[in-house]
């Protein structure tokens, strides 16, 4: 998905950037705005979380707000590299059982990361308008072209509507990270470990393989 944001909020030091100091400060502040909110959460705290000087996260981030984006298109890319690239010739099937598998995947190992999104969403995504621009339009158009061509193709159930489908995989799968405290109090579990994962995975990608009439 293409992911406009003003180079002036995200400007980066040119030449070679230090990735591990870079990671270090994204996951600091990873944490500060999932506990803090956007809002609530300072440069100075997440300095001092990724014990660097305030300075180095300037060096990489001119501001919080470009920060924060950084964070937030780092979870899109995951998000998204499945569906980026579709093809009317690829298989449903592959397809859709690999973005399944990935983005619960992706809810067990960053969950910090789908809740921050979720919190921008809710609260009316005030931080998100360039994201939510023309171009968001397009790919999101896109890839439902590709999905009615699967089913022109007789590769999925044409009474599938392509639109709610991916609304679906979008909720079902970000359901284990944004919901994980209802999910943990309902199993009883102090956490979420492998078996529940991949019983999500084994469990909505039957449901939803089966809803789009994909077989093996």
């Amino acid at each position: 998905m293409l992911f406009k944001i003003d180079a002036e909020t995200t400007s980066r030091p040119a030449g070679r950037i230090r990735q591990k100091n870079e990671s270090i400060i994204l996951r600091a502040a990873e944490i500060e705005f999932a506990a803090a909110g956007f809002k609530g959460a300072s440069m100075n705290d997440i300095a001092q979380r990724a014990g660097l000087p305030k300075a180095n996260i300037h060096y990489y981030f001119k501001n919080k707000l470009g920060l924060y984006m950084a964070v937030i298109s780092d979870i899109i890319a995951l998000w998204d590299s499945t569906l980026n690239v579709i093809t009317p010739d690829d298989d449903p099937y592959e397809v859709l059982t690999h973005y399944i598998a990935s983005k619960i995947r992706f809810s067990a190992e960053n969950p910090l990361a789908s809740r921050i999104f979720a919190t921008e969403l809710v609260n009316g995504a005030p931080n998100m308008k360039e994201y939510f621009h023309e171009d968001y339009n397009l790919w999101f158009k896109g890839r439902i072209e590709v999905f009615r061509a699967w089913a022109e193709q007789g590769k999925i159930d044409p009474e599938v509507s392509p639109e709610h489908l991916i609304f679906l995989l979008w909720s079902s799968t970000q359901h284990y990270a944004d919901f994980a405290v209802q999910i943990k109090a309902a199993l009883g579990k102090e956490e979420l470990d492998d078996q529940v994962y991949q019983e999500a995975i084994d469990t909505l990608t039957h449901i939803i393989l089966k809803g789009c009439g994909i077989a093996k």
